[in-house]
């Protein structure tokens, strides 16, 4: 007999920038089905959450940043699995202030980005519950991601190979 746990657990990075008074975020598509999401992934046991989330930004979009240790929040979806089996997995998503956009990076022949504002981004993604996540965002004015590029340096997690704050 096979039981499947309720629930697995992924990480997301949400790249994102400050330009003047506007916020942009960073989606890429997936590769299968070439929907808008944003960079996610297995954690891994070498890593923090905030630095597995980190590596899948650099790995899918090529953006090199500052991650903050806590999520923005996370949503649920349901993974169909290569054996054909679902999963129903929970995404922390974590903030990642863009210090650096690569011109090469592994999964670029793979992948599109769109560079979006919060609003348009909540918009785009196919996925409900991380529609919802951005909207949130977006209506309480990207806050948190403005205090985060605020404070950057202050309990914040580097990523695989950004830079530290001054």
């Amino acid at each position: 007999m096979f039981f499947q746990p309720r629930s697995v657990q992924q990480v997301a990075a949400l790249p994102f920038v400050c330009l003047d008074s506007a916020i942009e975020v960073l989606l890429v598509t997936s590769r299968r089905r070439k929907r808008w999401i944003v960079p996610k992934g297995w954690p891994q046991k070498r890593h923090s959450l905030a630095g597995c989330a980190a590596l899948e930004a650099e790995e899918e979009a090529g953006v090199v940043g500052i991650t903050r240790r806590v999520p923005v929040g996370s949503y649920s979806y349901v993974k169909r699995m290569p054996m054909g089996y679902d999963v129903r997995c929970e995404v922390f998503v974590y903030p990642l202030l863009v210090l650096e956009h690569r011109l090469a990076w592994q999964e670029q022949a793979q992948r599109r980005l769109c560079w979006s504002g919060l609003d348009d981004a909540a918009e785009m993604v196919d996925d409900p519950k991380l529609g919802e996540l951005l909207a949130k965002l977006a209506a309480a004015d990207g806050c948190v991601l403005r205090e985060f590029f605020e404070t950057a340096g202050d309990g914040f997690a580097v990523g695989s190979t950004a830079p530290q704050p001054s």
